[in-house]
């Protein structure tokens, strides 16, 4: 990806060098521990890394959400917060901006993603219905399913290989899109959500050639489109990098664009929002609106607060707009490149090319010697927390395998993926470089390493809870 590294440098600096283009003010201890305690701490958690404690972990990229580091700005409108439960100043600032950005017409306030996922589904789907997607995350999976839906991944084949370098994995295969209406009838898919960027495809961008191809087709039977927005800003700029005729867009305008082809999305604020807590759903439609805010009212709370403070909402706004100034995405983009291109100098087989917030380990081609039966990724990610204290996440068949439950037969996820999940303005480079350090260790080790089995899981997300015993 010359061009992009080319369009970085000119855009960022006449300097070869990226810096972070911040100060910091106020910082926080991390705890040193080795590998001795690591390996007490690895097995009192099971081996499942969401049980070990923050203050155990040196370096932490479980997650990008609700882990960012917020602005001075972003402080200041938190003591500006108005926390009337009705008709608060906050509200009208954080809908003011969100409206400015997305451009939809009805803007409903939740705590996080997750719960504008479940009250669009719910008010939207039944059971036998089926919601096409470019790849569903965890929680989205999960809030399609208890509906009695079907989730079902229609990525492009080459979202589906992490060596290709196609620009735009995140893409929907808009033939299978069309095949799936045809197949199963317009009546069965009451909306069609894309996710930008494609978390659980290796954070690839999705085109805007593509979100028009897919407009294009559920328009035609009339069927909604919905965008997972979480990563909307960094989505826009990778457009703007890689796709011709943005070059000279402002990234603002790109995201106006995206979003003036959608019908409404959900938007979890811990990511683009730049904030530790906080979301939304937007929607153009009236009916569709008041049944969503009726469900708000009864599970998050009244309709201009939702599930937020109101210094919530002004942390929000404010990072919305902090989140789309070009100087912080070429450092985001930098930052997560930089560590993408030495694990690959080291040897570490990752999702091409880099995306935005995360670089993606192939632990199946890492771990060829561990079948996704013993889930080499949850070996990998166990291997890095004892190597270097550092947190990363299995996005593989723990997450995704299924499991029937007449005969306990489990069928492996697609690919089996490790996340490194970089926070937003919260690492410097010279935590980036440890993390390579310590994934050098791994690398050099990686023969030895041994696949984990499950001893106890929940139906549902189960790899938030499992426990494990290594094989």
């Amino acid at each position: 990806m010359e061009k992009e590294i080319h369009q970085l440098n000119k855009a960022g600096t006449t300097f070869r060098t990226i810096i972070e283009p911040f100060k910091i003010k106020s910082v926080e201890p991390i705890r040193m521990t080795f590998r001795a305690e690591r390996e007490k701490i690895l097995q009192n958690a099971f081996y499942n890394i969401f049980s070990v404690k923050a203050r155990d972990v040196i370096i932490d990229l479980l997650t990008d959400s609700g882990t960012s580091a917020m602005s001075a700005e972003q402080w200041s409108g938190i003591m500006r917060g108005d926390e009337s439960y009705a008709g608060s100043q906050s509200y009208e600032r954080f809908e003011k901006t969100v409206k400015d950005i997305f451009g939809f017409k009805h803007v409903i306030p939740t705590h996080q993603g997750r719960a504008a996922e479940r009250i669009l589904f719910s008010v939207m789907c039944k059971r036998g219905d089926v919601i096409p997607n470019n790849s569903h995350f965890d929680t989205t999976r999960a809030n399609v399913e208890f509906q009695g839906a079907v989730a079902e991944d229609l990525v492009i084949k080459e979202g589906l290989d992490p060596q290709n370098q196609y620009p735009f994995k995140g893409n929907v295969d808009a033939e299978k899109l069309k095949a799936l209406i045809k197949h199963v009838g317009k009546d069965k898919i009451p909306l069609c959500m894309i996710t930008i960027t494609n978390n659980s495809g290796g954070g690839q961008p999705v085109s805007m050639e593509n979100i028009r191809e897919v407009k294009k087709v559920l328009s035609k039977y009339n069927i909604p489109l919905y965008f997972d927005a979480c990563r909307f800003a960094e989505n826009a700029y990778l457009i703007k990098l890689r796709e011709d005729g943005y070059q000279d867009m402002p990234v603002k305008e790109i995201a106006k664009e995206m979003m003036a082809h959608a019908d409404g999305c959900t938007m979890s604020a811990k990511k683009d929002g730049l904030s530790n807590i906080g979301g939304f759903l937007c929607t153009n439609d009236d009916l569709l609106a008041q049944r969503e805010r009726d469900l708000l009212i009864l599970t998050e709370g009244f309709p201009t607060y939702g599930g937020m403070a109101g210094r919530d909402m002004e942390a929000v706004a404010v990072g919305l707009n902090e989140v789309l100034k070009e100087d912080y995405l070429i450092y985001r983009i930098a930052e997560t490149r930089y560590l993408g291109d030495h694990l690959y100098e080291t040897g570490f087989p990752i999702v091409q090319p880099p995306g935005a917030h995360a670089i993606y380990i192939d632990a199946k081609a890492t771990l060829p010697h561990i079948p996704p039966s013993q889930y080499p990724g949850q070996a990998l990610v166990a291997e890095l927390y004892l190597a270097g204290g550092i947190r990363g996440v299995e996005i593989g068949s723990v997450m995704f395998g299924k499991v029937d439950e007449k005969t306990g037969k489990e069928t492996s996820a697609a690919m089996e993926l490790v996340r490194l999940a970089i926070p937003r303005r919260v690492y410097t480079q010279s935590h980036i470089d440890y993390v390579l350090e310590a994934c050098k260790r791994v690398w050099e080790n990686r023969e030895k390493l041994k696949g984990f089995k499950i001893v106890k899981q929940a139906k549902s997300l189960r790899h938030f809870t499992a426990k494990f015993e290594p094989f």
